[in-house]
């Protein structure tokens, strides 16, 4: 979705990524903005869930800042922090699901940690959005009652439990066959439009890079920088790095390139 006049909502200023001496990714600069659904790219061990720990406060950045509408993440104090946080919604890869709890349940469980409502409110925002996920229906089954694909969405609605300003998804077509993929990234656009919510995603599916992104950034694991930032579609076809258009035209024998070495897995 093309917006004529976009928005910031996160902005990352020379951002360095490390763990001790080693430094993963440096000088990170990017925007997304507002209703993006935003995708985190690159080859394996490239630092993508890194920077999306980032993104949410897992990890602290070796230099650089975070800025959520204006202000900054990185250097907030607790408080504010926390309420930033409140903000974020997060579906890890695995899903994260309490397997000794119901679908309800685990949707619940934000909502009962941050708000006073009673249980038959609760209840009755969990319900809904297991709903919006397409999981009308399941509220007392256990994650291991369901499949792979329903146990994704599962994750999204609980992500979803306090009308998150920002939806962050960290792999969420892993393992997923071909249709549960396209129907989770139907949702991921349903969602955007419906609730109006940034979604930032980390992935290297390219069906799904290609379906739902409209803004990007590379990581470089040669560079160990941004390669480059930008609609993935664009980039495809015109970014000037070869690294950047073999990734994204892996499988295209239009776009073979004859350098086994020119992009690092």
């Amino acid at each position: 979705m093309s917006d004529p006049h976009p928005e910031p909502h996160i902005e990352v200023r020379n951002l360095t990524m490390a763990y001790g001496s080693f430094v993963l990714m440096r000088d990170l600069e990017f925007t997304v903005n507002r209703r993006d659904v935003f995708v985190i790219m690159g080859g394996s061990g490239c630092g993508k869930s890194t920077l999306m720990r980032h993104l949410i406060g897992l990890k602290e950045p070796a230099a650089g800042e975070i800025f959520y509408d204006g202000r900054s993440f990185t250097r907030a104090d607790s408080g504010l922090r926390e309420e930033m946080l409140r903000r974020f919604g997060v579906m890890y890869q695995s899903g994260a699901l309490w397997s000794s709890l119901t679908l309800a349940e685990n949707v619940s469980l934000p909502i009962e940690q941050y708000t006073r409502l009673d249980r038959a409110r609760v209840r009755e925002i969990a319900t809904y959005k297991l709903s919006l996920v397409g999981l009308g229906g399941f509220e007392d089954f256990h994650p291991s009652e369901i499949s792979g694909g329903m146990r994704k969405r599962a994750g999204i609605a609980r992500a979803m439990a306090l009308d998150p300003e920002v939806l962050f998804l960290d792999e969420p077509s892993a393992g997923l066959d071909p249709l549960s993929a396209r129907r989770l990234d139907d949702l991921i656009l349903h969602l955007r439009d419906s609730l109006g919510s940034t979604v930032v995603i980390v992935t290297h599916e390219l069906a799904s890079i290609f379906a739902v992104a409209n803004n990007s950034v590379f990581l470089d694991v040669e560079t160990r920088t941004q390669g480059a930032v930008g609609n993935p579609k664009h980039l495809r076809d015109h970014c000037q790095n070869d690294r950047i258009r073999l990734f994204l035209n892996r499988g295209s024998s239009d776009h073979a390139n004859p350098d086994p070495h020119s992009v690092s897995s």
